[in-house]
């Protein structure tokens, strides 16, 4: 099924190529064509007007010049296409390495927020480079990737609500189209597939309580004594009045530096709003065109896009050009002569104002519309990229009290590339039952701990998961399985180890209504084996009276004798075999303890001393 999706990718990307290596073409013969249009028209010009005289050279100059203005306005929408098949390929090229997992391909996130204190997003690689957000991220927008973002890392455990957003990916899902046109709209505009919307400069504008300075009455006034001057410069030079205008123009310029002040801003404050304001429009133009017949969700949704008295698209194209007009600050020439002749600025300043307060009420909840749409088609292209995910069933916790906390068939790891990931059956039958997986290095511990959290996370958001069947009911997720200590701080890895293991238990202990689960890794693996042993049975019990279900893996085999006298432990195991002088690994997952350890075996083939009279267990 992978293969199949990555071949129409690679079919689609070849048909692109064939048709910019054709757009390419023709794009060489344009150029020559007006390099020759000027040649030979200047050339006809020439001869006629020898010839024929200046009439005659003039005309013919003018064909040319039109005709040469025609090729370069065709050349100018063949020169769009080129761009728009050249991110449309790129757009193709990225979904390929989100399937395939070629990370160096997949477009880097922005910089993110600090999430080393989250109690499990650095622990199940939610964040960062090559994280589930890196993978699954198509947003266009800071704040559509904050909303996806805050899905995962502070996910709202409420069935309903999680009901509702599987809805909307069900439904978008097969939208492919839909989600391309929307990521070429904004692409287009940035100029780039990887650009992101950067909305802040327009949020802090629209919050800016500070009262606009009252500029109707200037404008009128300067305006008025603008077309005064205009009348008695016109009078005098005509010379039916004196030259009275320079008392008029005087008088102009005084009022007007007196209020330029409040227009000083202006070209900074529309610049900003033009940039932003520009990736916005592209993208409501074509929410606004769309035709959502059989999608009744979507409709929904974008309702404040087609549904509005006012084309939301218009209302920004009218600030983008106050803020175009604005830009005639930018050449302090051209400024000055335009402001002498009118009051400009200060009409621009007003109009500006006049509509800040005409879409300070609708823009924030067309931003926010658009934030919910991006975090639902990051979640629903993900899903379509791998059609073989289910979307979970979430129950609530008051459910039937007979059916399993947690139940999964075909559990894999959604960050590992399909050729490498091994998938296993699992389940929690009911709440303070506690896997116990015990393994050898490297035979595949903490990557199911890793796996059975990322799922969850992508349930708990809405998201289809990487099984063939799965359900849960809300679990409050705490993990400790990438602890790490801290030189600047003073913290060793085992007192790092013990702080994040108490903040665990103190949520497990928590009188919650929804239950916990905790992935533990190697506990208390800082210390020596005879402390470790003692302290990980005390926490054990802890764990198993709390109020939660959660797998804990170790090295210690003297462990999994606790499943004998606590009914709520479950044991667990890796195991591995030595083929030809080389580990290999199934990475199954197996009821029981695990019969062998692989330490010594491990140094033996990498050539380290190893005493023989050791017994070495393969």
């Amino acid at each position: 099924m992978l293969q199949r999706k990555v071949h129409v990718f690679q079919r689609q990307i070849a048909r692109l190529d064939r048709r910019l290596q054709h757009l390419q073409t023709l794009s060489s013969r344009y150029a020559r064509g007006r390099a020759v249009c000027v040649l030979v028209g200047l050339g006809a010009a020439l001869l006629l007007e020898r010839l024929y005289g200046t009439g005659w050279g003039m005309l013919m100059a003018g064909v040319g010049l039109a005709g040469f203005l025609g090729l370069v306005s065709l050349h100018n929408r063949l020169k769009a296409r080129i761009v728009r098949h050249t991110l449309w390929r790129r757009l193709k090229s990225t979904h390929i390495a989100r399937l395939q997992r070629d990370w160096p391909a997949i477009p880097a996130l922005p910089l993110e927020p600090d999430a080393s204190d989250h109690v499990f997003a650095a622990d199940l690689n939610l964040t960062g480079a090559r994280s589930l957000l890196h993978l699954l991220d198509t947003t266009a927008s800071h704040g559509g990737q904050a909303r996806l973002r805050s899905w995962f890392l502070q996910p709202t455990l409420d069935p309903e609500v999680i009901r509702q957003r599987q809805a909307y990916v069900r439904e978008l899902k097969p939208l492919a189209a839909f989600r391309d046109h929307l990521a070429l709209c904004g692409a287009l505009v940035a100029g780039n597939t990887e650009a992101r919307w950067d909305e802040a400069s327009v949020l802090a504008w629209l919050q800016d309580d500070t009262p606009p300075p009252a500029l109707a009455g200037w404008v009128a006034l300067l305006g008025g004594l603008a077309a005064t001057n205009v009348v008695l410069m016109s009078l005098a030079f005509l010379s039916l009045i004196p030259a009275w205008w320079p008392m008029s123009f005087l008088l102009y310029a005084v009022l007007y530096l007196y209020k330029h002040s409040a227009a000083q801003a202006l070209f900074v404050e529309a610049y900003r709003l033009e940039q932003s304001l520009e990736h916005m429009r592209a993208v409501l133009l074509y929410l606004e065109t769309h035709r959502y017949s059989g999608t009744p969700l979507l409709a929904k949704l974008c309702a404040p896009f087609w549904q509005a008295a006012r084309r939301p698209s218009l209302a920004l194209t009218q600030i983008i050009r106050i803020a175009g007009a604005a830009g005639v600050q930018q050449s302090n020439m051209l400024g000055f002569l335009v402001n002498a002749l009118v009051p400009w600025d200060l009409y621009f300043a007003h109009r500006l104002n006049q509509y800040k307060a005409t879409i300070r009420t609708d823009l924030p909840h067309w931003i926010d519309t658009w934030y919910e749409l991006e975090a639902l088609n990051a979640l629903a292209h993900f899903g379509y990229l791998h059609p073989d995910y289910v979307l979970p069933e979430v129950r609530p916790v008051s459910a039937n009290p007979t059916e399993p906390v947690l139940q999964a068939r075909g559990l894999g790891h959604p960050l590992l590339p399909s050729t490498e990931r091994v998938c296993n059956d699992f389940a929690f039958a009911e709440l303070g039952d506690m896997a116990l997986i015990t393994g050898s290095n490297m035979s595949g511990k903490s990557t199911f701990l890793r796996t059975l959290g990322l799922n969850l996370c992508l349930a708990y958001a809405g998201a289809p998961v990487n099984a063939t069947a799965f359900q849960t009911m809300p679990l409050r997720l705490c993990t400790c399985i990438k602890v790490s200590d801290s030189v600047t701080d003073g913290i060793s890895y085992f007192y790092a180890e013990v702080r994040r293991l108490k903040l665990l238990l103190r949520a497990l202990e928590a009188q919650e209504p929804i239950p916990l689960c905790f992935l533990i890794d190697e506990i208390f693996r800082g210390t020596n084996n005879r402390e470790r042993l003692i302290g990980s049975r005390a926490y054990i019990h802890a764990l198993t009276r709390g109020h939660g279900v959660g797998a804990l893996s170790t090295h210690d085999l003297e462990l999994v004798t606790l499943a004998e006298t606590v009914p709520h432990i479950h044991n667990y195991h890796f195991r591995e075999d030595v083929h030809a002088g080389h580990m290999v690994f199934d990475y199954h997952l197996r009821p029981g303890p695990c019969p062998t350890t692989n330490a010594l075996t491990i140094m033996r083939l990498e050539g380290l001393p190893v005493d023989d009279a050791v017994p070495v267990i393969s």
